[in-house]
């Protein structure tokens, strides 16, 4: 009979363990560094980054910039012709009223 109260108490020993290191890992798991360790590790990151970015050269760049000056410039001139055309209909709307 002893030797199954070993054996049991054994058994719940090695159950105690196994359920202690699951909490364990999670209290180590929930505790984050420091605020400024975090951003101190995101800048690293961030600049580790940039480093392996291919750059655009110069006139790339530039004719980037062009192409979306003309596209804003397109789309401004649409957007003041529609609000000039707006504009005058409710102007035509309001003088046929009075």
């Amino acid at each position: 009979m002893a030797k199954k109260d070993t054996e049991v108490q054994d058994q719940s020993a090695a159950s105690a363990k196994k359920n202690d290191a699951p909490r364990k890992k999670a209290l180590v798991k929930n505790k984050k560094p420091n605020i400024f360790v975090r951003a101190g590790r995101k800048l690293k990151e961030t600049f580790s980054e940039l480093k392996r970015v291919t750059w655009p050269g110069f006139g790339k760049a530039l004719k980037a910039t062009g192409v979306v000056l003309v596209i804003v410039l397109v789309f401004m001139v649409i957007v003041t012709a529609i609000n000039y055309g707006l504009l005058e209909l409710l102007e035509l709307m309001v003088n046929a009223g009075v």
